[in-house]
């Protein structure tokens, strides 16, 4: 039997820092690319440009499953569970942070000078989508207690669920409520990230954290496992569901297999996994580890510099859609190198002045 002992659980997960490292910087070159890019200067139809728009379809997939897992991760390793688990505190902070700053970055003060709030402010982005995930973990974690065995298959069927109904409730417009919370809701709200289908991946990330408790120690075994379920859901899961909708009333499994993009994400999702399981041993370098557990701070400084958070003035104002293949595949290398410097940078005077002024208020 193959065995390779990963870091027992309560330790750091380091394939999965790894993988979120390599999700940041994909969603880096890709905001940098898909905005600056003149499509005119390419063949949309070739090759190249087909697997790069392919492979930025599975950064948000990445992001939201590994929110599930990681911070359940983080539930059930700690001793004391229950209500008095001291990581429901830090999700709730960290929940209303990501929300803070969720609406900060699309806040435009020339706009709000004039009296005005930009119509972007109250779209929900990725930002408020994981914020409210965390709450819902907590929540449906609490209530799960009781159920001890029951919780993980739970948030597996949850997901699933979401998933399943997705042609029911993608295009619905809910105006029965204020605008700024429909868009939490559903696409059909105008938001750029939304509760459905999001939270489903959210549910089935959560769901592994329960799963894994035995297997963290048979990394390759485990990375197998999710290669081959990923490989399955991308290659032959919409067949699965065209074989089972003949046997169901409705057309609903019919229209699933026919828009089949949330499973065939999730596989995506799964073989990344299994390849970063496979991969861990030598992705422990610190670069790796440092991009991995600063994503948000990384997130906050690509969306001043593209979008021009506040201010209104960004890289998106002045090279919008004008860059040939070449420029806008350098600048995207650049781009990236630049916001993991400036995050660096402000670690380094963050570590270094923050302890001087502390010992200077309490003296």
């Amino acid at each position: 039997m193959i065995k390779k002992v990963l870091p027992k659980t309560g330790k750091r997960l380091y394939f999965l820092d790894a993988l979120r490292a390599f999700a940041i910087l994909m969603m880096l070159q890709g905001h940098f690319i898909s905005g600056l890019l003149d499509k005119n200067t390419v063949d949309t139809s070739g090759s190249l440009y087909q697997i790069w728009l392919y492979c930025r379809g599975f950064t948000a997939p990445i992001f939201f499953t590994i929110t599930g897992w990681v911070f359940t991760y983080l539930l059930l390793k700690n001793p004391v569970q229950g209500l008095k688990n001291p990581r429901i505190k830090k999700g709730l902070k960290r929940g209303l942070e990501l929300l803070f700053w969720g609406y900060l970055l699309r806040l435009n003060l020339p706009t709000l000078f004039k009296g005005e709030i930009n119509g972007a402010f109250i779209q929900p982005d990725v930002l408020h989508i994981i914020g409210l995930s965390l709450g819902f973990i907590l929540a449906f974690y609490l209530i799960t207690q009781t159920l001890k065995h029951w919780a993980g298959p739970l948030f597996l069927i949850l997901g699933i669920v979401i998933f399943l109904l997705q042609p029911l409730y993608s295009g619905v417009v809910i105006d029965s409520i204020p605008p700024f919370l429909a868009g939490y809701l559903v696409k059909g709200n105008g938001g750029v990230f939304y509760l459905l289908p999001w939270l489903g991946y959210v549910s089935i990330g959560t769901a592994i954290a329960f799963f894994m408790k035995r297997f963290y120690e048979n990394v390759l075994e485990t990375g197998l496992l999710f290669i081959v379920l990923g490989l399955l859901l991308v290659y032959r899961s919409s067949a699965f569901f065209l074989m089972l909708d003949g046997l169901l009333p409705g057309d609903l499994l019919f229209r699933v297999a026919n828009n089949n993009f949330l499973f065939i994400r999730l596989g995506d999702v799964f073989v990344f996994m299994g390849i970063f399981m496979f991969l861990e041993s030598i992705l422990k370098h610190q670069a790796w580890l440092f991009v991995g557990t600063h994503t948000l701070e990384l997130y906050i400084v690509h969306y001043f510099i593209l979008y021009g958070s506040l201010s209104g003035i960004g890289l998106y104002k002045y090279f919008n859609h004008s860059l040939t293949f070449e420029q806008a595949s350098v600048g995207a290398i650049g781009f990236m190198l630049i916001c993991v410097l400036l995050v660096v940078f402000y670690e380094f005077i963050s570590k270094t002045f923050t302890p001087f002024l502390l010992s200077k208020k309490s003296s």
